[in-house]
C-alpha cells in the first residue's frame, strides 16, 4: 500500500446537486483508494474528479463507450505520457461521477448517500489504477478490494444488500 508522496486531486463540480460531498471528502476517498490499492506509484501523481449532470455523463458514455445512457461513474485512465520530465507528476486520469444518479441509487439501495459516494469514488479510482471487472476473477478482485478499503475505513460492505 504505497501512496505517492504528493497526490494532487482536482475536484470540479459542474452540476447543481445538493447531495454532492465537500471537495475535501472527495479528495480523502480518492487518496485512500490510491494508498490502499496495493499499486506502487513513484513520485507524485495527479488526477481529476468531475461531478456532472445526467446529460454530460450520458454524452461521455455515448462518445467513449458507445452506450447512449447515463451511468453513475466513468473512469478515463491517462496511461503513460511520453516526453514528460522525470520529475513531472504521473497523470492517473479522470473520474466523472453523475451526482443525481449516485443519490438515486443510494435511495433505491437503501444506503447512506455519503457511503455510496465513497464507493463510487473508490471504484472510479481503482479503474484509473488498472483494476477492471470484465471477468469473474477481475470482478472478485476489484470488489474485494473496494470492500476492504470501504470497511477498513468504517463503512459497510457496499455489496451486501441493506436491510
Amino acid at each position: 500500500m504505497t501512496s505517492p508522496p504528493s497526490l494532487f486531486i482536482d475536484v470540479q463540480i459542474a452540476c447543481d446537486d445538493s447531495g454532492v460531498p465537500p471537495a475535501r471528502e472527495i479528495e480523502t476517498w480518492v487518496a485512500r483508494a490510491v494508498a490502499e490499492s496495493g499499486k506502487k506509484i513513484a513520485g507524485s501523481a495527479e488526477l481529476s474528479v468531475r461531478l456532472v449532470d445526467r446529460e454530460e455523463i450520458r454524452s461521455l458514455n455515448r462518445d467513449y463507450r458507445q452506450k447512449n445512457a447515463a451511468t453513475n461513474v466513468l473512469s478515463f485512465p491517462a496511461g503513460p505520457i511520453e516526453g514528460l520530465p522525470d520529475d513531472a507528476a504521473q497523470a492517473l486520469g479522470d473520474i466523472v461521477v453523475c451526482a443525481s444518479i449516485v443519490s438515486e441509487e443510494a435511495a433505491v439501495q437503501q444506503k447512506a448517500v455519503a457511503d455510496h459516494w465513497a464507493h463510487m469514488l473508490v471504484h472510479g479510482t481503482l479503474h484509473l489504477l488498472g483494476f477492471e471487472h470484465e471477468t469473474d476473477a477481475d470482478t472478485a478482485e476489484m470488489e474485494g478490494l473496494e470492500t476492504r478499503i470501504l470497511t477498513g475505513n468504517g463503512l459497510n460492505d457496499p455489496y451486501i444488500e441493506s436491510r
